[in-house]
């Protein structure tokens, strides 16, 4: 397997040049890497600057309506670029091009290519179909593309992070939730191929791994003939033991898959970060069996409990979805109260958008009023605000490990960096580079970040 490589500008006039923008999770930033490794072995140069691309990539995100409505405003800038560039070729990957498809192509919109995200290794034919004028889409599906032998092409050169992923697609049917049908089914990787990407990465100087998937939790992998398969937990601990040094970390986790195994492995390794991102979406039972999450409120606080107990210093961080179908005010204040009893040191937080195709739009009413969403959304993040607030005060005057990421935003005399459970520090930069791991001593806060000095 070739080691992964870092993008770098081209020099060379001669070669078509990409310009790629992503958005949204951490699965299409992954993706991002494979799809810049397809596109230079074919020929491509990445560019930074828009105005040199022969073909310009949206990865695109389709959880939230919000987030398509970004998409198209950018797709009205750039028709607007083409007119200017008649040559020029604007491709949708990603989940929005998985769900909308050849509607994407409708009504004038600029674009030149629709690509789903088990379709990347098409791009090169999809990119030849396009110079002769033609429209083209691929969005077909794959039971088995994992991307496992292309060599990501790193976009992030100061060599701290990266993404190794695990799994592709989720077998879950949240009921609000289209990435089933935007990613497909679940299947996993061969755990060979995620230690040789780890242990490269650790080579190539990377100090901290995340493994990601829509659901790590449900990661199994049984080679065949064989008795026993590999689940999440043993992973982890093949990872954690083969690179010592690197810290790992995992995303996402759901709440009716996480095991007690997983937390035990996480306590036996130091390198494994102390922070887990367990998404709630709602403190109501009665919301959450509409929801089909697969899980009760009493359940969920079990396995908060479980982390507070095996996993004490551990954070935990959520998602939560305000005025879903059917909500009331009694559903509304159950979440608030799982919030303060779980005390999260941070949340995602939205209210309710329907999105086409999805269970809820075609089985659930979304009759709760816009304002009463806003105002219950308010509450939520107010409350949220006061409880990550009360959790970086738990560390005044304690000594944390950080991971330096880069400079403040604020001062180039000032680093920042994250703690094992994620939490954002800024410090004095003295003698320290991006990529230390450094001693500091926390002697202030906010509710979004720590302060400190060695």
């Amino acid at each position: 397997m070739s080691k992964g490589q870092f993008a770098q500008p081209c020099n060379n006039p001669h070669l078509p040049q990409l310009y790629l923008e992503t958005y949204g999770c951490q699965m299409n930033v992954a993706d991002s890497e494979i799809v810049v490794s397809i596109m230079r072995e074919n020929g491509y140069a990445v560019t930074s600057q828009i105005g040199q691309a022969d073909i310009i990539l949206i990865n695109t995100c389709s959880v939230r309506e919000n987030a398509e409505q970004r998409i198209w405003r950018r797709l009205a800038a750039l028709k607007k670029t083409k007119e200017t560039k008649p040559d020029l070729l604007v491709g949708i990957i990603g989940c929005m091009a998985e769900r909308l498809k050849e509607k994407l192509l409708e009504n004038e919109t600029g674009v030149d290519l629709v690509i789903g995200p088990d379709a990347y290794r098409d791009l090169p034919n999809l990119i030849s179909t396009a110079l002769t004028g033609q429209k083209a889409v691929n969005v077909m599906l794959s039971r088995e593309e994992m991307y496992g032998d292309i060599p990501p092409v790193y976009q992030d050169t100061n060599t701290v992070s990266a993404f190794v992923t695990i799994m592709r697609g989720c077998n879950n049917r949240c009921s609000y939730c289209v990435v089933p049908f935007t990613r497909g089914i679940e299947r996993s990787k061969d755990p060979k191929m995620i230690l040789a990407d780890v242990q490269r990465l650790s080579l190539l100087g990377f100090k901290e791994v995340t493994l990601i998937g829509q659901n790590v939790d449900s990661y199994r992998w049984r080679t065949r003939g064989a008795k026993n398969s590999i689940d999440f937990a043993r992973l982890l601990d093949v990872v954690a033991a083969s690179v010592p040094t690197l810290r790992i970390r995992f995303s996402t986790s759901h709440p009716k898959d996480m095991s007690d195994a997983v937390l035990h492995t996480m306590a036996s390794y130091p390198n494994i970060c102390k922070h887990i991102h367990l998404p709630v979406q709602s403190g109501s039972t009665r919301i959450l069996k509409l929801m089909n999450r697969g899980y009760s409120r009493e359940w969920y606080m079990d396995r908060i409990s479980a982390i507070r107990t095996i996993l004490p210093e551990c954070s935990v961080t959520t998602d939560i979805i305000a005025g879903f179908c059917t909500e009331t005010e009694e559903d509304h204040q159950d979440t608030l109260s799982l919030m303060q009893w779980t005390g999260f040191d941070f949340a995602y937080m939205f209210k309710y958008s329907e999105r086409p195709g999805t269970i809820a739009a075609s089985d659930l009413e979304d009759d709760v009023p816009e304002a009463v969403k806003g105002s219950r959304l308010n509450d939520i993040i107010t409350l949220q605000n006061s409880l990550s607030v009360e959790s970086k005060s738990k560390d005044l005057n304690r000594i944390v490990e950080v991971l330096v990421e880069g400079k403040s935003k604020r001062s180039d005399q000032d680093l920042f960096g994250r703690t094992s459970q994620n939490k954002v520090v800024v410090f004095p930069r003295g003698n320290n580079n991006i990529g230390d791991l450094v001693k500091v001593k926390i002697n202030a806060y906010t509710a979004a970040t720590l302060l400190g000095k060695e």
